[in-house]
């Protein structure tokens, strides 16, 4: 596998369900949902995340964005769905995966505005964790977060992230270079 090399076959990932929701692997069937929910979610989305591409809510975006037939272990995708309704509530995904002597990724996520405040994402964390830790084999999952993005300051938090650092001018987010607080959390770490 080489110093930080990557898995040739894509480790085994599952539904997990608790206080009411549900994660999974997206499939091109949740293609249609997904598209509504981030439609009518934009404006409450693009403070927080990269400038969306022109093409950003085609099917062939999402297959791109979720499916990477050929690194199998670039990217980790769940999608959050409220178990009762099955309605697509947000995702939750780890990417940069570094294999080798790191095992470490790194956890974003994106929440449908409708849902946004009632403590979804707080409960989706540890459902993510489960597999993070688990069947996908990281030892440390790390996220950044804006420093003005206060909910999401309270996920990571409240699921036992650290605070570890700041980054100056981390990513781009909505086409401005913006610095982030940088968290961490890892398998070794008591749950909260």
């Amino acid at each position: 596998m080489g110093l930080f090399g990557r898995l040739t076959k894509p480790p085994e990932r599952y539904t997990e369900r608790a206080d009411g929701l549900m994660i999974r692997p997206p499939t091109m069937d949740d293609f249609p949902a997904w598209s509504v929910v981030r439609t009518e979610s934009r404006r409450f989305l693009t403070p927080w995340e990269p400038s969306w591409p022109a093409d950003d809510l085609t099917r062939n975006a999402y297959r791109r964005r979720y499916f990477n037939e050929a690194d199998p272990d670039f990217l980790h995708p769940y999608f959050i769905f409220n178990d009762a309704s099955g309605q697509l509530v947000g995702g939750i995904t780890f990417g940069h995966v570094r294999r080798g002597v790191a095992q470490s990724t790194m956890m974003g996520y994106w929440m449908n505005q409708s849902f946004a405040g009632r403590g979804i994402m707080t409960r989706a964390v540890p459902l993510a964790l489960r597999q993070a830790f688990g069947p996908l084999g990281f030892r440390r999952i790390e996220a950044g977060c804006l420093p003005r993005n206060v909910p999401s300051i309270k996920v990571l938090e409240h699921n036992g992230f650290i605070r570890e650092g700041f980054a100056r001018q981390y990513l781009c987010i909505a086409g401005v270079w913006e610095d982030h607080f940088l968290y961490a959390r890892l398998k070794s770490d008591p749950a909260p």
